[in-house]
């Protein structure tokens, strides 16, 4: 059961990520960003969020400082719109399936 509400919860702070990402946060650092998936932990204190930059490093690295940045303004608008009694610590990783996939297509 608890399984279930973990997920729920992943898929909504994915859904409101993105959300933020397009309409409040304007930081001209950030590349064109996707929000590919969120990992909850069982107690919902942490919240891995994979996301995918399109550019090269350069870009995905400068995406990554911003993202770092503005950490406390996301969590912010996070709680604003999602009623938890403790919004989850968001750590952004680099979604890597996608360049994975075209690698294996190309061979």
């Amino acid at each position: 059961m608890a399984r279930i509400r973990v997920g729920r919860v992943g898929e909504q702070i994915k859904k409101e990520l993105s959300n933020i990402f397009q309409t409040e946060w304007k930081d001209p650092a950030i590349g064109f960003l996707t929000v590919t998936a969120v990992e909850v932990t069982n107690d919902l204190s942490q919240a891995k969020v994979f996301i995918s930059v399109l550019g090269d490093e350069e870009q995905k690295a400068e995406t990554l400082k911003a993202l770092a940045r503005g950490k406390g303004f996301i969590r912010s608008e996070l709680g604003k719109r999602i009623r938890l009694r403790q919004v989850p610590e968001l750590v952004f990783r680099f979604d890597t399936s996608i360049e994975y996939g075209n690698r294996i297509e190309q061979l």
